[in-house]
């Protein structure tokens, strides 16, 4: 019998979940909705019953899946699968592999959710197999993961790859959800680019066709800004260099500790496509060291929504390999 793996990506408003096989292909996939009520206790549940349902209408038996692979928002503890801290669902030190387990009676493999993408993108992705990887997602915040020769880095106390939270504004910086000012996340969210959009229209003078946009709609998308720039609007072009500029300087600067064979951009910036890429890579050349500079690609991811629970049903294939 083929086994199957059960991939799950935790968002803080719905949970994705598939089937997939060994190889990395997706069979069956939905999505339940998250219930973050009295601190999320009912997910794990709520997911054994979703998984448990499904395979019903199937009509395969539990002992078809091998384990599940889950992605979770926040530090995890890579030792026991614990998650130091989740606050939007409202987990501190919680024992989300435990629990998991306990509910499903399969065995479970834990991590944080930018790293699950960052392995999806490894194995079925714009990786393409590279061993040494960095995906940096850019969405309402900016996550990140590091793979170095195969595995996921997660440092002393979970909290490797907050690529995020690199300072590129050292002085007079943004205010960031993590507390500190400046970081990448300030400038390169699509928050961030927004935010960056809106200061520049209070002292930009010319035409620009963002203030139309924002006088109609009553506020503007990251989207509405790249297509402005990719039209030739001054202010919208404006706006993407300095962007890509920030994103241009962290990225070299991680490739210089890390000199890895790609870095792969994703999120739901990185549909901007090249209008993104083209310039980030120029500041990204411009900064990085010659030789990593030579031997690092930047790409854009490729799994979109689904990179989160391919890398999921990757990380419960290695764990059993081992």
């Amino acid at each position: 019998m083929d086994k199957w793996i059960m991939g799950v990506d935790l968002g803080g408003t719905t949970t994705k979940l598939a089937f997939i096989n060994i190889y990395g292909e997706i069979l069956h996939r939905w999505e339940i909705p998250t219930d973050i009520s009295e601190k999320g206790k009912n997910i794990t549940v709520n997911i054994a019953k979703a998984m448990d349902t499904k395979l019903n209408e199937l009509g395969e038996p539990k002992s078809k899946v091998m384990g599940i692979g889950m992605g979770a928002p926040g530090p995890v503890n890579s030792l026991n699968g614990s998650i130091y801290e989740a606050v939007n669902l409202g987990w501190k030190d919680y024992p989300l592999k435990d629990l998991l387990e306990v509910e499903t009676s399969l065995p479970s493999f834990i991590d944080n959710d930018a790293n699950i993408a960052a392995l999806g993108e490894m194995w079925k992705g714009a990786g393409n197999g590279a061993r040494d990887l960095v995906c940096v997602t850019l969405g309402t915040g900016v996550g990140g993961g590091i793979i170095a020769n195969g595995a996921l880095v997660h440092g002393v106390s979970g909290a490797a790859g907050e690529i995020g939270h690199f300072t590129v504004v050292p002085e007079n910086g943004a205010p960031c959800n993590c507390g500190k000012t400046g970081c990448l996340e300030t400038v390169a969210s699509a928050t961030g680019i927004v935010r960056l959009a809106n200061e520049a229209l209070n002292s930009f003078k010319g035409e620009t066709s963002l203030r139309g946009i924002l006088d109609i709609q009553g506020s503007l998308s990251s989207k509405d800004i790249f297509e402005a720039a990719e039209k030739g609007d001054q202010l919208g072009k404006d706006v993407i260099d300095q962007v890509s500029f920030y994103l241009g300087l962290a990225l070299a600067n991680i490739a210089n500790v890390l000199n890895p064979e790609k870095i792969v951009i994703g999120g739901g910036v990185s549909k901007a496509g090249e209008s993104l890429l083209a310039p980030v890579n120029d500041y990204f050349k411009k900064f990085a060291f010659p030789r990593v500079r030579q031997s690092t690609e930047l790409s854009i991811a490729t799994l979109g929504n689904d990179a989160g629970i391919i890398g999921a049903a990757w990380l419960v294939k290695a764990r059993l390999d081992e």
